[in-house]
Order: structure tokens, then C-alpha cells, then sequence
């Protein structure tokens, strides 16, 4: 070995001692790290989710829990309209979604079923535009809503068909429609988000989005799939309740986690509302604010 030789081996030796006894926290501060995810937890309550008697007290107490947004049902948005304007004003909660509301169904066999609900959901869409909503959540049918279209490709292709005019309606209002699948019990048309963003891909209307919601997302077999199967471009709401019951997150422990559905959400950078649609099974000046933290707890967790 030359001393040219000689003196390189002994560099790299000396060079893998020292990283051997140096400390760890000294290439833990020289790694990159994680960037941190600051998506925030936007939450909205249900008409019926806040105690209170008026709306005043309803909205008093979602504020100091720092609720930002308010799902009124369709038909109370048009009943109160001027009520719910008048208290939202100066305070910071806005109108999340409505939820539906509307008479009839898309998929009525029944001509004058089918009329009645062009006629009401579009009044409601115009009245969710004006107050500022992310959309008006609806269900293709119910499955006790007959007579109603055969689950064929021919009925696909209707739904979408009514759903790029109903979509781009909604875009002229100003707002959105919302397709929210269920589990097979309440309506087997439309179970899985992945469907339901399926269709509004293939209605063809900007209008036409899409939800979802943990208490009827128990047919998926993830729920961070499911969310991430409607993405950025369809997801545009979410409901919440606890996994056992359909109460108050938190009321079930051992089944009420939503950290993988959650991560999904801060990875798409999910920019609108997570809503309770729930009962309670107690005091609700207890169990409300204890959901609350619960759900702000598990959103930095994911």
C-alpha cells in the first residue's frame, strides 16, 4: 500500500467512527422532516345538534365550541329563510349543506312524483345558492320509495342524464347538488362513495358532487378509500356520528375512531365541512362539547 493509499483508508475510518459515536439527535436535526399538515377541522352542526330553543341561543353556543358552519334541512331553509339570514349575520358560522328537503325522487316511475321533485329541489337549490351553501344533499331513491326505476345500466345513464341538467342548474344558483350514498338498508342503489363519485364523473356537471358519511361508510372496507375514491374534485361534504349507534361521537369508544377516514381528508387538503347528523343519547350540554373534542383530538392525531 502506498501513503497515498494509507492515508485515504484511514480518512473513511476515521470518518465511519465518528459517525458511529455521534449522536443521533445530531442527523434527526439534519433530516428533512414531515411537513405538518395544517389542514383544519371545519365542523357543522344539524339543525337539531346544538340545545337551544331559538336559533340565537343554537348558534350562541356553537360559537363558543367554534362550530363554523349550520345544516338547516331544506324545507326549514325555505320556511326561515329570512330567520337564518338574519342570525347568521356578524357572527362566523356560514351555511354548510342543506340537507335535502325536497318532495318526490329522481328516479320516480310516477310522472307527477318525478314533477314534484324537479319542482322542489330546484326551489331549494335556489334558496341554497342565495344563502351561500356548498350544495343540497339528496338520494336517488330510497328503498321505500315505489314505484321507482329498475337498478339497470338504462337507469344510470337516466340518473346522469338528470343530474348534468339538475348540476347545471345548481352552477347557475350558484351551489351544488350532493349525492350521498347509504348503506343497503336505507337505500341498495347507492352504497359506496366510489359509486356515487362515479356518477358525478360521469354526469358532466361541476354541480354534481358527492359525500360522505362514517355511519353509512360501515360498507366500506376503508374509509380512507373512500374518501380518496372521490377526491379532490367530487367530495364536497361529510357527516358525522358515532360508528355504534348513529349518536354523539364518543358515545361508543371501542367503535368511534375516525383518525383513517381523517387522514384522508388532510391529505386531500379538504376544504369543507365535517357535519353531525346524529342523536344523543343524554344531556346534550355534555355529550355535544365531549363529540367536539373528541373529533378535534383524532383530527390531529390523523
Amino acid at each position: 500500500m502506498d501513503r497515498r493509499d494509507f492515508f485515504k483508508t484511514s480518512l473513511m475510518g476515521a470518518g465511519a467512527l465518528a459517525a458511529a459515536s455521534a449522536p443521533a439527535a445530531l442527523f434527526s436535526a439534519c433530516s428533512p422532516k414531515a411537513p405538518v399538515n395544517n389542514t383544519p377541522l371545519r365542523l357543522s352542526f344539524q339543525h337539531g345538534i346544538a340545545p337551544g330553543e331559538s336559533l340565537a341561543e343554537k348558534f350562541d353556543f356553537m360559537e363558543k365550541l367554534g362550530i363554523e358552519g349550520y345544516e338547516p334541512g331544506g324545507q326549514y331553509l325555505l320556511s326561515h329563510f329570512n330567520e337564518i339570514e338574519q342570525n347568521l349575520r356578524g357572527r362566523a358560522i356560514k351555511v354548510s349543506a342543506i340537507c335535502a328537503g325536497f318532495k318526490g325522487f329522481i328516479l320516480a316511475e310516477d310522472p307527477a312524483v318525478k314533477a314534484e321533485f324537479d319542482s322542489t329541489m330546484r326551489e331549494i337549490v335556489e334558496a341554497a345558492g342565495k344563502i351561500g351553501s356548498t350544495g343540497v344533499i339528496m338520494v336517488p331513491a330510497f328503498n321505500g320509495q315505489k314505484p321507482c326505476m329498475p337498478h339497470t345500466m338504462e337507469t344510470r345513464d337516466y340518473l346522469c342524464e338528470q343530474l348534468h341538467e339538475l348540476g347545471e342548474y345548481a352552477l347557475k344558483c350558484g351551489t351544488t347538488v350532493i349525492l350521498e350514498p347509504l348503506n343497503r338498508k336505507e337505500a341498495f342503489y347507492l352504497r359506496l362513495v366510489s359509486d356515487a363519485a362515479a356518477i358525478c364523473r360521469d354526469a358532466k356537471s361541476e354541480g354534481v358532487k358527492c359525500m360522505g358519511d362514517f355511519w353509512h361508510m360501515k360498507e366500506e372496507t376503508s374509509d380512507y378509500a373512500a374518501f380518496m375514491s372521490a377526491g379532490t374534485e367530487y367530495l364536497r361534504h361529510v357527516h358525522m356520528a358515532s360508528k355504534g349507534d348513529r349518536k354523539m361521537p364518543g358515545e361508543h369508544p371501542d367503535t368511534d375512531r375516525y383518525v383513517e377516514g381523517f387522514k384522508a381528508l388532510k391529505e386531500l387538503n379538504y376544504p369543507y365541512y365535517v357535519s353531525f347528523e346524529c342523536g344523543c343519547g343524554g344531556d346534550r350540554e355534555v355529550l355535544v362539547p365531549a363529540a367536539v373534542e373528541l373529533l378535534r383530538q383524532q383530527w390531529t392525531e390523523a
